[in-house]
């Protein structure tokens, strides 16, 4: 029996990554050694004390019930602290944060609270998927707003339509950004917070990878601008800084209006974060953060190994302060499918087409440093013997 799939589905490029684990398990299958720089998942283990912290919690039979739809209030406190002691942020945690499910379902439910059928908003290209197609599916179209080396992959608000920007509702952007790498400082944010204001626009902003930084950079949180919150929600996950990809833990935080949105999406759709899992989060907030500067350290690491080999084959990336990937420029002559193509038949290394985060992504791949240094040194010594 055939069944018709929704006109929604059929509007759906194959998801990205699901794409690279085919390919890549059709290689493992033919024997090949893979070393995978495409997915964005750490491959170091999420810290003992955070561990310990669930192991205990999941054995409290109180934590065994449906959670608060929006969240511990320990664990609100918690992300409140957190973010007074990183940011200088002052959060109400009863009306300013928003429990996740991982901060990717937060993004994905948020255009549910604010758009409606034909209204825009305005989404970065090349960019993380959800925010363009959490769009659709609440019924909006996407209004691109191109990436590019040039205006070092920031958006340029003046090249929006000002007829656009009046009918837009949100504004998706994301710093540091996946997959560019690129970062954002206070000018940046100052610029978004007056074109907001001017246009009525709410600024989703997805600061995911605010932690992976290097050399003692310091990417900052929108809601440091003044009057940000009048705008704003940021997104963040604890995915990232702490390993805890599987764990689906992360939060909102900005404008209470916002949050309240997102929040009677969320308690129409999911039963809450559960609440073993909100323990180990206050865990991670509140512990000792050497093990966020050690996995910083090893990130480092990483990067200066395989910068240093895409330079020595003329590919001279920019090398980005913060996130752990690498947005690669591709051979003379060669796209961004025929180039990760090549990597893959000819030296087994998976990658990720820049193409695939959105056509102004042609021309780069992703590398992502989710491997050990050692398989890192052995990928540039593939790349090396390549002809490029």
């Amino acid at each position: 029996m055939a069944f018709a799939k929704a006109e929604r589905l059929k509007l759906l490029p194959p998801y990205l990554f699901q794409e690279i684990d085919r390919l890549k398990a059709e290689l493992i299958s033919a024997g090949v050694d893979v070393i995978n720089l495409g997915v964005g998942d750490p491959d170091l283990p999420t810290p003992r004390h955070i561990i310990q912290r669930l192991q205990e919690a999941a054995e409290d039979k109180a934590n065994h019930q449906y959670p608060s739809y929006s969240g511990m209030n320990d664990f609100k406190v918690s992300v409140a602290g957190w973010y007074r002691r990183r940011f200088g942020v002052e959060l109400d945690p009863e009306r300013e944060v928003l429990t996740l499910i991982g901060s990717k379902e937060g993004l994905a439910h948020l255009p549910l609270a604010f758009i409606d059928p034909g209204d825009l908003a305005l989404v970065p290209s090349p960019a993380y998927p959800v925010y363009h197609i959490a769009t659709m599916f609440a019924g909006g179209h996407s209004h691109i707003m191109p990436l590019v080396r040039e205006n070092h992959f920031l958006p340029d608000l003046n090249a929006i339509p000002a007829d656009v920007a009046r009918q837009a509702r949100l504004m998706f952007i994301n710093y540091p950004n996946n997959p560019t790498g690129a970062t954002a400082e206070r000018g940046f944010y100052e610029r978004v917070l007056d074109f907001a204001r001017e246009f009525d626009i709410i600024v989703c902003h997805d600061a995911a990878y605010t932690e992976m930084a290097f050399g003692g950079y310091k990417p900052m949180s929108f809601l440091e601008i003044p009057g940000a919150r009048d705008v704003g929600i940021e997104f963040h996950s604890l995915s990232k800084t702490y390993n805890m990809t599987g764990w689906r833990i992360g939060f909102a935080v900005g404008n209470a209006e916002i949050i309240g949105g997102l929040g009677q999406i969320k308690s129409n759709i999911d039963s809450g974060a559960f609440n073993a899992v909100q323990w180990a989060g206050i865990a991670a907030l509140e512990g000792s953060q050497d093990c966020v500067v050690e996995m910083q350290n090893i990130y480092r690491e990483r990067l200066e190994v395989l910068m240093d080999g895409l330079n020595s084959v003329g590919l001279y990336p920019d090398v980005p302060k913060a996130t752990f990937y690498v947005w690669c420029p591709t051979p003379a002559g060669l796209s961004s499918t025929e180039f990760t193509s090549l990597l893959l038949k000819e030296a087994g290394i998976v990658t990720t087409p820049g193409s695939g985060f959105g056509e102004p992504g042609e021309g780069y791949v992703r590398m992502a440093l989710t491997v050990s240094k050692e398989r890192i040194e052995e990928a540039v010594g593939r790349i090396r013997k390549l002809s490029i």
